[in-house]
């Protein structure tokens, strides 16, 4: 593997591609720094509201830890995720995004253009909410927002929502001009940015079996999503050999391989921004009735851990269900000569394929769900300051793992050996 990195780095693309996409990260680590106008940066250093496990510290997570200092990019790219899924889950529901997805490329770019449009309004309405979350929750001392008119507001408004909208157009350059998803590798640097903090509570903690067991617990929860996240079903397709003019083209034997996570995290993702939800709106209207939701659905609480893991379970069905369509893939099948040994092309094709999804889905959602929810019960169980749960783990490793992919394809393309055996 070591040998594989410096074959990468002694391509010249692939190594301007590296750099970029590390210096775009890098912008980003800076921005999650720089406070926003309007703001008192003391109050907001002595304000505690986001240490603990309160879903604000969830959220200050995948936002890299500037939604704790009311940063230019305190909102992360979490409304371009949710925008992102939203306009996928309209794509079955509504036809005329349906009829622009089977477009091809002007279609894929139409309702990338409507993400776009979604993500503001979503970032809009969060800062919004943020900025009389921060200011109903200043707990006796100085007030965080000092000025509270309208102007200011609005200015602090206007910055949060101009900052999201930045890191998604540089998310899209990653993704153009660098190496792997340019998204999900700044939710990856949001959440690796916290590894110190993780290590410093773990070294720091008083229970000496978690400290001892830790270790093991976290390797195991690695390796298991490694092997589920790379685990495949092939289903054998065969083509028929056809006749061009006076030569024989086609034929031969390929396979079709269906994976057995083939949502990949975007199920978690989508389900901690939904739980998400509840907890947010109790802190903002801040009443005792709100602050008991809020406090009910802590993330490290049983209703919290047994919602998600229903979503989960719910959006890796339905998500499945929309990436990947049976029939389409039998109708394809069909058009090019190909089919499945022992099965009739056309309908029998199709319903064969949906029968191996569902039987593939169902251990792919229950793993999702047992990974995002383990290891927080037992992070939980030792009082142990360690936010690096089963969710965080989930996107790390995963992202982690198609970057390497992507890397790897790159690396093929010039004849070298790959990351991936």
């Amino acid at each position: 593997m070591l040998s594989t990195i410096l074959s990468a780095f002694t391509v010249a693309e692939i190594r301007k591609k590296l750099a970029f996409t590390a210096m775009i990260l890098a912008l980003y680590r800076v921005g999650s720094y720089i406070p926003v106008p309007g703001i008192d940066i003391d109050a907001v250093e002595a304000s505690n509201q986001f240490e603990g496990d309160s879903i604000l510290g969830l959220l200050n997570t995948f936002s890299g830890g500037g939604l704790s200092r009311i940063a230019l990019f305190a909102l992360g790219i979490m409304p371009y995720i949710t925008a992102s899924i939203i306009l996928q889950l309209l794509t079955v529901v509504v036809p005329s995004l349906e009829k622009l997805q089977k477009e091809g490329e002007v279609g894929q770019q139409r309702i990338t253009q409507y993400t776009r449009y979604l993500t503001v309004g979503l970032a809009f309405a969060q800062s919004i909410g943020y900025v009389f979350l921060f200011r109903s929750s200043e707990n006796g001392g100085a007030p965080i927002i000092p000025q509270f008119d309208v102007p200011h507001v609005f200015l602090i408004v206007l910055s949060l929502t101009a900052g999201t909208i930045l890191l998604m157009w540089m998310g899209e350059l990653i993704t153009q001009r660098g190496i792997g998803n340019g998204i999900s590798l700044m939710i990856f640097a949001s959440i690796v940015s916290g590894l110190p903090q993780g290590v410093q509570g773990w070294v720091t903690n008083s229970d000496q079996v978690f400290k001892v067991m830790f270790p093991f617990i976290a390797l195991a929860v690695v390796a298991s999503i490694c092997f589920i996240q790379e685990g495949q079903r092939r289903i054998p397709v065969q083509y028929a050999k056809r006749v061009i003019g006076r030569r024989m083209s086609g034929g031969g034997m390929t396979y079709l391989p269906l994976r057995v996570n083939m949502a990949g995290v975007i199920p978690v993702i989508f389900a901690a921004s939904i739980m998400a939800f509840p907890p947010t709106i109790g802190q903002l209207i801040n009443t005792p009735g709100a602050r008991s939701v809020a406090n009910f659905f802590s993330p490290n609480n049983a209703p919290y851990l047994i919602g998600e893991s229903i979503m989960i379970i719910v959006f890796t069905y339905f998500y499945t269900a929309v990436t990947f369509n049976p029939v389409d893939q039998a109708e394809n099948l069909k058009k090019y000569g190909g089919f499945i040994p022992g099965v009739r092309p056309g309908r029998p094709t199709a319903e064969f394929l949906d029968r191996i999804l569902a039987r593939l889905t169902f251990p792919g959602a229950l793993y999702l769900a047992a990974v995002a929810a383990l290891p927080t019960i037992l992070i939980a169980q030792t009082s142990a300051n360690f936010f690096f749960g089963g969710t965080s783990l989930l996107i790390v490793v995963g992202v982690a793992l198609d970057t390497m992919k992507q890397l790897e394809a790159q690396l093929m393309m010039r004849n070298y050996e790959g990351f991936l055996k």
